[in-house]
């Protein structure tokens, strides 16, 4: 069929169908009378676009409106099987994959450890291989694949770059072995860009058009939306804050051969410990990587399946946060302290409406670190943007990568006007 043109039938019924499969997904199962109430169209325009939605498997009939007065209506749904996506989350520890349906559910995850000479194609696809078997499907049912990684692919060269702690993910070939081994559409984001997708669609940032997210678990970075939309920068590096210099720590520099610089020095996870120790807070038993829900090690809990430095700066974040007094108080100050440091720069530049806080460890400090960071950066930046918790705590990343994909496929399965 010839491609719809401005003003002609076939482009304005591809109008209406993308409007009713929007509000499908924002409301839930629908009638057709509710569909021409929130759509302006008359009830035999709303009935013959159900009908054609439905012929091509986009909707299905599911139940009636029983239970109000008159006649029971015929409701319908997003058909949840006319695509599915996948997600990735790759860090150091594990290669964490998810299936997702056309509707956003989570319906299948699978988790690989990272082993010792371990070869990140066979890792991807073993994670995605997995997820997908537990959902049921093949991966070539997989309409498109969002991977998130530490760092960024440079777009130039097509190499990992900022993220040498990452094994295995550095080969110059990397992306096209990729390719050849996986059947479907692949893509690539930043952890952190992921956690802001996550976010955006899903969480504290709705809404909100400029925005920044500060995140710190294996590393600390930064995502940055302007105008509504990511800025990775030329090579994809826009973001790594970690390397920003800072007063309190000495230059550091040849910084990408040192993985480090001197915000992450200064407010890493990798320091807390020590801060802590110097200011009289005893050790805390770190969560373990796994638990029984609802158990500190449990997913979803703040430390869960990380390394032990992460571990272990969220189990001392925890406790202080739990009784922000003595020690622990002082201890928290100082670390809002290093994080307003970097955080302060990012704000200048920027000048973003809210600041989202997130990674383990963030969260873990929960009200008491957030206000005494939003208090520090006031003293040490110009503008003073509301500083807000991130509301995705379980799998961020994971989240803001099934995000990616299913908005970029929405828009091909959603067009009906081809």
């Amino acid at each position: 069929m010839p491609a719809a043109t401005p003003g002609t039938p076939s482009l304005l019924r591809a109008m209406n169908d993308r409007a009713a499969l929007e509000l499908l997904l924002t409301h839930g199962p629908l009638s057709r009378t509710r569909i021409g109430h929130l759509t302006g169209l008359s009830k035999p325009t709303a009935s013959q676009l159900l009908a054609r939605l439905e012929a091509v498997g986009l909707v299905v009939a599911t139940g009636t409106d029983g239970g109000r007065p008159g006649p029971s209506a015929q409701l319908y749904e997003i058909n949840p099987r006319a695509a599915h996506v996948g997600g990735l989350d790759v860090t150091p520890e594990r290669v964490l994959a998810a299936v997702a349906d056309l509707t956003g559910t989570v319906v299948a995850t699978h988790e690989v450890p990272y082993t010792e000479g371990a070869d990140a194609v066979a890792q991807v696809t073993e994670a995605l291989g997995g997820a997908a078997r537990g959902a049921g499907l093949h991966p070539t049912d997989l309409r498109r694949v969002v991977i998130g990684t530490p760092g960024a692919f440079d777009p130039q060269t097509g190499r990992l770059r900022y993220a040498s702690h990452l094994p295995g993910w550095h080969s110059p070939t990397l992306l096209e072995e990729l390719a050849a081994a996986l059947p479907m559409a692949v893509e690539y984001e930043n952890d952190v860009n992921l956690a802001a997708v996550a976010e955006q669609r899903l969480g504290a940032a709705r809404g909100h058009e400029d925005f920044v997210l500060l995140w710190n678990e294996e590393g600390l970075g930064a995502a940055l939306v302007l105008g509504g939309r990511l800025h990775r920068g030329w090579t994809g590096g826009a973001g790594e804050v970690g390397f920003l210099p800072v007063p309190g720590r000495p230059l550091v520099r040849q910084v990408t051969r040192a993985n480090s610089g001197g915000y992450q020095e200064l407010a890493g996870v990798e320091g807390l410990p020590r801060l802590a120790a110097e200011l009289g807070v005893e050790p805390a038993d770190a969560p373990g990587a796994t638990g029984a829900a609802g158990a500190p090690g449990a997913a979803g809990a703040p430390g869960a399946a990380h390394g032990p430095e992460v571990a272990a700066a969220v189990a001392l974040l925890a406790r202080a946060a739990a009784a922000p007094q003595g020690a622990h108080l002082k201890f928290l100050q100082a670390y809002a302290t290093a994080l307003a440091t970097g955080l302060a720069s990012v704000v200048a530049v920027l000048d973003p409406e809210i600041v989202v806080l997130s990674g383990a460890a963030i969260s873990a400090g929960g009200e008491p670190l957030r206000a005494l960071l939003e208090a520090e950066l006031a003293e040490l930046a110009p503008s003073r943007p509301r500083l807000v918790p991130g509301e995705v705590r379980e799998r961020p990343v994971l989240h803001g990568a099934l995000e990616s994909a299913l908005a970029a496929t929405r828009d091909e399965v959603f067009d009906t006007s081809g």
